[in-house]
């Protein structure tokens, strides 16, 4: 069964508070477009009263159904000691996976999911942001030619803030999302009061009605439904920073209650004035108050874009340690939080995408129908991965299990199903851009497998060429050799390469094998494995989890406690640099390899990566044909 992370009860409120701002900033800011694209959308469902309490009735149990209880329930349980998020998920699906193609399967599945990830996290600035300045056209026709402009200014200052961090201003999420749902709340009962009859669609009946009296029209409107849900991936995806409890608290006690009462209190407007349908969610609120709920929109959707921002820069880190993304320049901005970084390569990218997504579709309608699709693939891949931890880590029966996960898969299709029908009026984008960040991702880890088998081919046996040295007169010269080696069993080419060119080997050596495990922290005591070898060589297997610091210095201390005590700034750690030669029939498409081999060449430097000293880094080249 999953470990359980508990919070003392006196945190908490105070973590369920913070947690406002991080976890539900994208979820909590759905009611500003997800109705609006219902009956304003590419597929607009005609304002009826009927058509209005049932979509209001499907709103509210696609919350119950798959917020609530598939993933703030149920998928919150599959924690990787603590972890969420598809990465982690992943991780832990494939710990007690033997069968090779099983594996294969399991890391496609989640490498796809993470690449939906990296469009939602394009598409959600680009449609909250901009659906919160649009409630300046709604103030005065006469502004809504300055609706992208401000939209993109508030988006570049955004992007450009990221350096700098959150810890600064991140003790403001909280309270300023906790005046965000108390005010969904208080708009949504305001317009209630008009039409309380509105409330008879909490009754699961009204939804069904509609699906079964207009089974088409029914069909698209899951494609705005869905809407309502952006954003439930982020509760899984955040747990490592709150723990379970401080989430499901929030959700139920706050977010739940206030979600509900705007839909329902939209709908109730729609109802009493089915011209309001260009904006009801800024139409909920009097006329005095339009501004001032710009402004709180604004602040709201700028917490949204922050949290899967800083969502992008983690998975990031996390493909990195676990070998899908090349190392990238990353940048701690908090001296007190490991987790607080900056990802200057993947932060350009985002908003040079963020804002091609807003020149491109022009208005939040437009990007509705982009949006869906992304979503939904990631909660489908998300409920595949799950079935196989409650089989092979919990150890559910087929029947038990099957029927759980059945009734999640029929709704997840549906909703993606939905979602495919808009490809052409803009879903094509999340697919595409999906499609690009998953040929990068696999072919980074099919390369890195072709290269290591290549290196291990041509590796010479470490026993026995420790062995050799004795017959030689290799002269030993004072001071520590690091050489870093991904087989622990074979010579580094970085030693052999030393040899040939200067003829001496030092007196301690030291052949270092990173590990990145499947799990997200590994105590630090547990870092390093150290075993004595003949002629003062030292075989040293250093592990990290997938969200540790990769610290190699900081590492090696530990060595001490085995007698091998280092001094970094009397140890030179020797690196290969290889030079990647393509060649056809190499187990990978020649356009693959060649683009493995330019992202290989584009990489970070591997002494950044590993915090190595700079004046004590010696890097020595070879070529190999993949």
């Amino acid at each position: 069964m999953p470990q359980v992370k508990t919070e003392p009860r006196g945190r908490l409120p105070i973590l369920a508070l913070a947690a406002l701002g991080v976890v539900y900033g994208d979820i909590g800011t759905s009611p500003l477009y997800a109705l609006k694209e219902v009956f304003a959308g590419v597929h607009p469902v005609p304002i009826t009263t009927a058509n209005i309490m049932g979509i209001l009735s499907l709103v509210f149990w696609s919350l119950v159904i798959v917020v609530s209880i598939k993933y703030v329930v149920f998928i919150m349980r599959a924690d990787n000691r603590g972890e969420g998020g598809i990465i982690a998920l992943m991780a832990l699906a494939l710990r007690k996976v033997e069968n090779p193609r099983a594996r294969v399967a399991i890391m496609l599945a989640g490498i796809a999911g993470a690449a939906l990830f990296y469009g939602d996290g394009v598409i959600t600035p680009a449609i909250s942001v901009l659906s919160a300045v649009e409630g300046l056209e709604v103030a005065t026709p006469a502004l809504k030619p300055f609706v992208i402009p401000v939209t993109i200014i508030v988006l570049v200052v955004l992007f450009a803030f990221q350096r700098k961090g959150t810890a600064g201003i991140g003790a403001l999420f909280g309270p300023i999302m906790g005046v965000w749902f108390g005010t969904l709340a208080l708009l949504g009962v305001l317009n209630i009061l008009h039409e309380p009859h509105v409330m008879r669609s909490l009754n699961p009946v009204y939804g069904m009605t509609f699906m079964l009296s207009n089974p088409w029209l029914g069909f698209l409107a899951l494609g705005g439904v869905v809407l309502a849900l952006t954003g439930a991936e982020a509760l899984y995806a955040d747990m490592g920073h709150f723990g379970r409890k401080p989430i499901q608290m929030a959700w139920f006690v706050l977010v739940l209650p206030a979600l509900v009462l705007n839909y329902f209190g939209q709908g109730a407007l729609l109802l009493h004035n089915p011209a309001a349908v260009q904006n009801p969610f800024y139409l909920l609120a009097p006329s005095w108050a339009l501004y001032p709920m710009i402004a709180l929109s604004t602040a709201a959707t700028i917490i949204a874009s922050q949290a899967v921002i800083s969502g992008a820069f983690s998975m990031t880190r996390e493909a990195m340690q676990l070998g899908y993304s090349p190392r990238m320049e990353v940048q701690h901005t908090s001296e007190r939080q490991m987790g607080q970084i900056y990802l200057p390569g993947i932060n350009w990218a985002l908003l040079i995408a963020v804002i091609a997504l807003v020149l491109g579709f022009r208005s939040s309608a437009n990007l509705g129908a982009a949006y869906g699709i992304a979503v939904t693939g990631t909660m489908l891949i998300t409920t595949l991965l799950a079935f196989i931890v409650v089989r092979r880590l919990w150890g559910w029966g087929w029947v038990k299990s099957g029927l759980l996960i059945s009734v999640f898969l029929i709704i997840d299709i549906a909703f993606f199903a939905a979602n495919a029908i808009k490809i052409e009026d803009g879903g094509w984008f999340p697919l595409v851009f999906g499609l690009g960040v998953f040929t990068l991702m696999s072919t980074w880890k099919r390369g890195r497998q072709l290269l290591r088998l290549s290196m291990e081919s041509q590796a010479l046996p470490l026993e026995s060429f420790i062995a050799g040295l004795r017959s030689s007169s290799m002269a030993r010269v004072p001071g520590t050799a690091v050489f870093l080696s991904n087989d622990p069993q074979a010579v580094p080419h970085a030693l052999l390469h030393n040899l040939k060119h200067n003829r001496v080997l030092h007196q301690r050596v030291a052949l270092v094998t990173v590990r990145v495990e499947g799990v997200p922290h590994i105590p630090k005591n547990e870092w390093v494995a150290v075993e004595t070898l003949p002629d003062n060589f030292y075989r040293i297997i250093v592990r990290f989890g997938f969200k540790d610091e990769p610290d190699l210095p900081l590492a090696l201390e530990q060595c001490a406690e085995y007698g091998v005590p280092f001094n970094v700034m009397e140890t030179s750690f020797f690196l290969g640099r290889e030079t990647l030669i393509p060649k056809v029939g190499s187990g990978m498409a020649l356009w693959r390899e060649k683009l493995f081999v330019a992202m290989f060449r584009n990489a970070g430097s591997m002494a950044d990566f590993f915090n190595l000293p700079p004046n004590r880094v010696i890097e020595l080249g070879t070529q190999v044909v993949l």
